[in-house]
Parts: C-alpha cells; structure tokens; sequence
C-alpha cells in the first residue's frame, strides 16, 4: 500500500492541525468563546468525544480570562499538567503555576491523615491570597476536596477546571462540581486527564494573549 504523507511545513502543522478539526467537526458550533478550548482540547487528544463532553458554565471563559489578566495562581494536581501550561504566557500577566504533590510536608500531612496528597494540595490552594484557577486533571479527590471547601466558603476560585481520568469517584467528583455555584469548565463521564487540563489552560492563556495584542 502506498502511503501519501501532507507535506506541511513545521510552522504550520498546528494551523493545519487546527483545519482538519474544524473540518471534521462539520456543522457542529460551539459559542465564541468556547470554540478554542474545545478544538484545542480535541487537539491535544485526537478524540472528538469532547466535542460533547465539555460542559462549561456561563461565565467560566470570562471568568478564567480575568483571572488570568489579573496575575492569577493556576494551581495543579499534577506535576504533568503544571509541565504542559504555558508559563511563559501566563508569565507576562504576572502569573505562576503550583503543585504541592510533590512538598515533603504535604506528603507527611497526608500520610498522617490517612488521606490523599491531593485533599491536602487543595488545602494548601485554600490558603493563597491572590486570584486562582485549579486545573484537576488527575485526582478525584482533588476535586471533592475542592468543593467542600468552596462550599464551606474556604475556597473561592475564579475557575475550577473539573477533568480529572479514570474511574473511582472520577464521574462522581464531575458531577458534584456541577452542582456547585461558581465558574467552572467539566469533561462530564471518564475521560479527562492532565493533558486536558493544562490544554484548556493553554486555551484560556493563548485567549488572553491575543486579547492584548489586538
């Protein structure tokens, strides 16, 4: 079998990328706002299930736009998500990006707990005092932990990024977070993952970027 490979040059394998997308997508629109975090999201994924899945609220784009605009903290529940947002662009709006996974004390603390490092991260997010966003691509207890402390009002995050992959208490977390007030953007069933959560990051950063350029 012959195989016919696009001659495509390197600056411009993301555009083409971004092209066949929008082209297999067909028909299907999404609002303004939210169609770059979806076909980024299908970008980084290969998997168009996504095109359904991504469950956003009303203010989530504005929202984690603001944020970002404002110097936020995006706080991670992962070392791979954190290592996949681009820190150079939420850089220029005086911005960083946090994991605690991996502080000795938090380990310690959750060790001592009988809990997980990721209930104890999301303490820790608890205690910045500046504007945050948590990408949680990961760790369903992230997210649980997440959302009782936003319902106990020891939490208030500009956006909450819900997408962690798997399956105990993956579906579960997701939907809790759904039934929170606040912003927030959800990959509804199984799938998800860190890739996910710092892709629509990205998304959101890449937004404001050229927000301020224009």
């Amino acid at each position: 079998m012959k195989v016919t490979l696009q001659r495509v040059a390197p600056g411009d394998i993301e555009a083409r990328s971004m092209e066949l997308i929008t082209a297999e997508l067909g028909d299907r629109t999404f609002p303004a706002e939210q169609a770059p975090i979806v076909k980024r999201v299908i970008h980084t994924t290969a998997d168009f299930d996504y095109a359904d899945n991504l469950v956003f609220t009303a203010g989530a784009v504005e929202a984690g736009l603001c944020a970002i605009r404002s110097g936020c903290v995006i706080v991670t529940d992962t070392q791979m998500a954190r290592s996949g947002i681009n820190k150079t662009v939420l850089g220029k709006f005086g911005g960083e990006v946090l994991c605690f996974m991996s502080d000795p004390d938090v380990a310690q603390e959750a060790k001592a707990r009988r809990v997980t490092r990721a209930t104890v991260s999301m303490e820790r997010a608890a205690a910045l005092d500046r504007p945050l966003i948590l990408a949680l691509g990961n760790a369903p207890t992230a997210l649980v932990r997440a959302c009782e402390l936003m319902e106990a009002g020891k939490l208030r995050p500009a956006l909450v990024i819900g997408v962690p992959v798997g399956f105990v208490n993956v579906v579960e977390s997701k939907e809790l977070l759904l039934t929170m007030p606040g912003e927030h953007i959800v990959a509804r069933g199984r799938k998800g993952g860190s890739n996910v959560a710092a892709a629509i990051c990205n998304a959101l950063l890449y937004t404001a970027s050229h927000n301020e350029r224009e």
